[in-house]
């Protein structure tokens, strides 16, 4: 839904190039796509943040209380106003968002919706299908030997910003791990994403900076468009940034931080997945398993995608696979007893 007419044709447009999509309806404004709702069920809807008459987020709000199988995909045009309000939406339970085309010919603007929009409609709408029972959480206890954590590092994709707050407010406000986190997103929207999660969380979190010294108590969060990593310099940890290709099609990359956190910290690393589409992590999950770092992922049930979760689970790098609401626990658990053992 866009009360622009030529965004609603170009939206209409790329969808129409995928056989297995059938757009449902178009709508101008929140009210005239509820009331098309709750005659036509659909399972994504593609909802502008700024429109007349019911906005994005009022919209938003009122989609997830009326249809709970429904997906939503916030456009938003690239400016500050507009990531900060798409920020909001995405902690509130939006699936994902995309940038609204800036091209100035209308096939190349099909093309750049098309690229964002197909895989994602399609892996939203799966889950929107889906009915799967409650998983019974898969633990694993820490053995007498695992080694008192400390970094936390963290990855996250589609449905990541609602899963972060909710991890952040989960652990207590004196948690005092660093906390490093990947979540795949547009480099306008991850200063507001550190905002939100400050306020959420408790605890001071700030887009993370080239050669950002890591303190105990803080979060850092990838900047959009660059890998983070983490690096020793002068005999300090610091996060370092780069823009080396990307990697399953993403930077910032979970791989990047994942592989430095197993160099410099090793066994010492405390490594959660978040919901998130496609594969991105598995490789760097598999050097933290290999130094015996813990590894929690978030459960089916519970992710709004169960991709990069899932490709962890599924190798067997995951010590336990998890309900989001039960990973704050868990990551208290894993220090507690790291700790009562040393």
């Amino acid at each position: 839904m866009d009360d622009s007419a030529v965004v609603r044709g170009l939206l209409v447009r790329a969808l129409d190039t995928d056989p297995y999509i059938t757009v449902a309806g178009t709508a101008m404004h929140g009210l005239a796509a509820l009331e098309f709702m709750r005659k036509t069920p659909v399972d994504v809807v593609v909802l502008d943040v700024e429109m007349p008459v019911m906005d994005g987020v009022t919209a938003l709000r009122a989609i997830l209380k009326e249809f709970h199988n429904t997906q939503v995909i916030m456009a938003s045009s690239m400016t500050y106003e507009g990531a900060e309000t798409t920020i909001q939406a995405l902690t509130i339970g939006a699936a994902e968002c995309i940038a609204k085309p800036v091209a100035k010919n209308a096939a190349d603007s099909i093309a750049q919706l098309s690229q964002q929009l197909l895989p994602l409609v399609k892996a939203l709408g799966q889950h929107s299908t889906q009915t799967a029972a409650p998983e019974k959480p898969v633990l694993v206890t820490p053995t007498t030997t695992a080694a008192i954590p400390k970094i936390l590092v963290v990855g996250a994709s589609t449905g990541g910003p609602k899963a972060l707050s909710s991890l952040v407010a989960g652990l207590p406000v004196d948690f005092d791990l660093p906390i490093l986190i990947t979540q795949h997103m547009p480099p306008m929207f991850t200063p507001m994403l550190a905002k939100h999660l400050e306020k959420d969380g408790g605890r001071p979190c700030c887009e993370a900076t080239n050669g950002m010294l890591i303190e105990r108590g803080k979060t850092y969060v990838a900047p959009g468009g660059f890998h983070m990593a983490i690096d020793r310099q002068d005999k300090r940890m610091v996060t370092v940034l780069n823009e080396e290709p990307p990697e399953h099609f993403c930077r910032p990359s979970v791989n990047f931080l994942y592989r430095s956190a197993a160099q410099w910290y090793g066994q010492s690393t405390l490594a959660v997945m978040l919901t998130g589409m496609g594969e991105d992590g598995i490789e760097g999950a598999r050097e933290l398993a290999a130094v015996g770092a813990p590894i929690i992922v978030q459960d089916k049930a519970t992710s709004v995608v169960w991709g990069m979760p899932a490709a962890i689970a599924n190798a067997g790098l995951a010590d336990q696979t998890l309900p989001l609401d039960l990973i704050p626990n868990a990551i208290q658990r894993i220090c507690r007893q790291a700790m009562a053992v040393k």
